[in-house]
């Protein structure tokens, strides 16, 4: 299989080995600077381990592409989002919880927390969105008159698709970060703008598809075959889903067309599929139902799907 010069930083190999290392957090750095207001500007930074977060195991579950932490305490998620999920927003706000409640001190301790950032990178739009040009949204708590309760917890969402600019209109450094985001697996050289940032000269060397070591070209190879296959599927799911759905003429039929097509797609991956599995396949919800869909091409055999699916009751 032929590959472009550049690994496409969207996918998850791709994403943890640009930002996801401490050999290079200068690249991780320096992109969450460009959306960080001055006073919460990042000096140095240590990954964290998201196994630890969270009190009980289901909680241990929640994953993150990167979880990191500056030196003055500001907490970071950084995660990619591929495609729309129900209750998106829900998931988002309760993970940014586990850095707060990580926070929490053995004794006496007067509650004070050090700032939360959640950045989602989202490789679609959010549908109250569409009409909107703006694709960076700065979620903040503030009270009834629009001003900020609370400055120590945001979200920062960047809805990608909706970055249209070329090489030639690029402005700023946010606006090269986005770039890089979304066009670096197609160039097929180092554009002469984004080198005058020895950053960007660094990412370029990192992402090189020949620096990549046999075995991390293959990991690669499954990442990059995940990726798209997770967009054909989900994008698939909710597609029919939304023609069966209107065939019925009420919300349980898309429910139901969903129910149908994941089945239809696991037993072309692991077989025909116990009927108390079926049974328990059409138990669950749109959001479920979606995640199932993310989690497909991790299940290998039958106990797989079992154990994924007593995990989500």
């Amino acid at each position: 299989m032929a590959y472009l010069r550049y690994i496409d930083p969207l996918t998850d190999f791709g994403f943890k080995r640009i930002f996801g290392t401490e050999a290079n957090k200068a690249i991780v750095i320096d992109f969450l600077n460009t959306l960080l207001p001055p006073h919460h500007q990042i000096q140095d930074l240590t990954y964290k381990n998201t196994e630890n977060l969270g009190k009980s195991p289901l909680d241990r579950k929640a994953i993150f592409d990167i979880y990191c932490q500056a030196s003055d305490g500001q907490r970071f998620i950084v995660e990619i989002q591929k495609v729309k999920q129900d209750y998106f927003k829900d998931r988002s706000i309760y993970y940014a919880t586990f850095p707060i409640q990580e926070q929490a001190e053995k004794g006496y301790w007067n509650y004070q927390l050090c700032p939360v950032y959640a950045v989602g990178i989202l490789d679609f739009i959010f549908d109250e969105y569409e009409d909107d040009e703006e694709l960076i949204h700065i979620i903040k708590l503030k009270d009834q008159g629009c001003h900020i309760f609370y400055d120590k917890l945001q979200w920062i969402y960047i809805e990608l698709p909706k970055f249209i600019k070329t090489l030639e209109e690029l402005e700023t450094p946010l606006d090269q970060w986005l770039f890089v985001l979304k066009h670096l697996s197609g160039l097929s050289d180092r554009p002469d703008l984004l080198q005058q940032n020895p950053i960007f000269n660094q990412l370029f060397e990192v992402a090189e598809f020949a620096n990549l070591s046999r075995s991390e070209q293959g990991r690669y190879e499954n990442s990059l075959k995940h990726y798209r296959d997770w967009h054909n599927v989900m994008n698939t799911v909710r597609r029919e889903g939304r023609e069966e759905g209107r065939e019925e003429g009420r919300e349980e039929g898309r429910q139901e067309g969903q129910q149908a097509l994941i089945l239809r797609l696991l037993t072309r991956k692991l077989g025909t599929i116990p009927e108390p599995i079926q049974e328990q396949i059409f138990t669950l919800n749109s959001e479920d139902l979606a995640a199932l869909g993310e989690s497909m091409f991790d299940l290998q055999t039958m106990e797989d799907l079992e154990t994924w699916l007593r995990s989500c009751s």
